[in-house]
């Protein structure tokens, strides 16, 4: 079990653009914090009205960002150009090599998530998708946004994300198989995982099965990823 505090992760303050690092990431580095199995990134972001990142390069990738509030510009060397909103998630593969860019496309500050994930497999042709996803379908069980079979966005991992929005309830979840580990993240709310108090922006990660409880309305972000030998 790795647990990481939400006060306990790295902070970025560019006036523009505040972040919050649960894993090492730009200037923040902590060699305990590199990741946990395929899962290297996820980054709490607020971006001010009207900025963002200009044009910038990746490569061999896994990015899925998730807005919490406000929309999401994106364009990029394939020629997307869209905008992503809340209630929609936006996977990418960087693959082979992609240039993009984003910026906050409103008048009030954007809020997102940004997870990356270390591919299966290198040099993949760049891939771009965006989704919108019913929050109903999450209300009191596990929604699958993100996954390598088809249900949800693609992923070049065998990786499974899924958002929850619950209450007063409970629920079990089950690794896909051996190697495989799960991270859960609190977005809103309070979550008791496998007898572990979460709150507001806590993680934790575990090698084995989940029993998930909450008592009041909670928004959760769990994260299953092969946990990758040294």
């Amino acid at each position: 079990m790795i647990y990481h505090g939400a006060n306990t992760r790295g902070r970025a303050d560019h006036g523009w653009l505040k972040a919050k690092h649960t894993f090492s990431f730009a200037n923040y580095h902590d060699p305990s914090r590199m990741g946990f199995g395929a899962l290297r990134v996820i980054n709490d972001d607020h971006i001010a009205a009207r900025r963002g990142f200009a044009t910038h390069p990746h490569r061999d990738m896994e990015i899925v960002t998730i807005p919490l509030q406000g929309s999401l510009r994106h364009e990029d060397s394939m020629g997307n150009s869209q905008v992503l909103q809340k209630g929609e998630i936006q996977s990418m593969s960087a693959g082979t090599g992609i240039l993009h860019s984003e910026f906050n496309d409103g008048d009030e500050d954007l809020k997102l998530l940004q997870i990356w994930v270390l591919p299966k497999k290198m040099g993949v042709q760049p891939r771009y998708e965006q989704k919108a996803f019913n929050p109903i379908d999450r209300r009191q069980k596990l929604q699958t946004v993100v996954s390598p079979d088809g249900e949800g966005l693609g992923i070049n991992q065998d990786a499974w994300f899924y958002l929850a929005d619950l209450e007063e309830t409970s629920v079990e979840y089950k690794l896909h198989g051996k190697g495989q580990g799960v991270y859960v993240f609190v977005i809103s709310g309070f979550a008791n995982v496998n007898g572990k108090e979460l709150f507001p922006r806590d993680g934790l990660g575990l090698e084995e099965d989940l029993h998930i409880q909450v008592f009041q309305q909670s928004e959760l972000l769990v994260m299953e990823v092969p946990m990758l030998s040294s």
